[in-house]
């Protein structure tokens, strides 16, 4: 029996930014032009955090049970370990994606945009079908489009929509920039995992572009966000704070440049991670304040 903490641990705590962030940055935008609910923004938290608990339970399930997990590095893994029944663990994504499903329904119900039930609808099977199923779009290198589009323009927009039934330049501003953060983290992740990725036959964007243009992309993705912050300190100039998540970027940016490799890279994701949430804190707080 997996202890708690192993459960814990399953959830991949240190992903969560990539779920926090855009939520925040959001409801920033929505607090930009005087319609921040806090009902709504919670709720949508809620949704977000949720779904990616549910996503780290169904790939630890289904990259499990096809063996993928059996000689990868990084996190630790309940069904790969055999610390835990895979069915349990299916289990777990099911009851995570059900509080996902009913916070959604809630905060549809009081933005009265129902037409969002089929949006919602999309998420929960793109959290499940990441890995699951028999031809899941993760092993298809879509994994990365996903997570911009999910992680990005759905999580950022659609907490500022249902708050205001608006979109902002601001928020697709907002919107990219957390969309690329999050494919940083993802490259980085499958940039570690390439050699067991090929092995187990699990085809990622990195796989596809091999070491050296993984990298160079990575490096990519990680700047977009802070030119967004200059075209956006153009308005609000407190916004040029978040240049204050530059050094952490730079941590992480440091060993992909320089060519780390496999458990030399975990603390990329770490830094990476936790640069998006303090860039999104800084932006939310000069929006509000703005």
């Amino acid at each position: 029996m997996a202890t708690v903490a192993q459960w814990i641990s399953g959830t991949r705590p240190r992903t969560l930014p990539n779920s926090i962030a855009p939520v925040l940055v959001g409801a920033g935008a929505a607090h930009h032009i005087d319609g921040f609910d806090p009902t709504r923004s919670l709720l949508a938290l809620l949704v977000s955090v949720a779904l990616q608990i549910g996503v780290n339970y169904a790939n630890d399930y289904s990259d499990g049970i096809r063996g993928t997990d059996a000689n990868r590095v990084g996190p630790f893994r309940l069904v790969g370990s055999g610390a835990a029944n895979p069915k349990a663990v299916r289990a777990a994504a099911f009851a995570a994606l059900a509080v996902a499903t009913l916070a959604g329904l809630a905060l549809i119900v009081l933005s009265g945009r129902y037409w969002m039930v089929l949006f919602g609808a999309v998420c929960i099977a793109a959290a499940w079908f990441y890995t699951g199923g028999r031809k899941p779009y993760g092993y298809s290198g879509l994994g990365e489009l996903a997570v911009f589009l999910f992680f990005g323009p759905a999580a950022v927009l659609g907490t500022l929509y249902v708050q205001t039934g608006e979109i902002t330049g601001i928020g697709i501003g907002g919107a990219i920039a957390m969309g690329a953060f999050s494919t940083g983290v993802m490259i980085a992740n499958s940039l570690r995992d390439i050699p067991t990725d090929r092995q187990a036959g699990k085809r990622t964007l990195a796989t596809t572009l091999g070491d050296k243009d993984s990298r160079r992309l990575y490096l990519a993705l990680i700047t977009i966000p802070f030119v967004i912050t200059l075209a956006i300190g153009l308005r609000e100039p407190l916004a040029l704070l978040a240049f204050l998540a530059l050094p952490l970027v730079v941590l992480g940016a440091r060993r992909v440049a320089k060519g780390s490799k496999g458990p030399d890279l975990i603390p990329v994701l770490q830094h990476t991670g936790l640069a998006m949430l303090l860039w999104a804190v800084v932006t939310t707080a000069t929006l509000v304040l703005g």
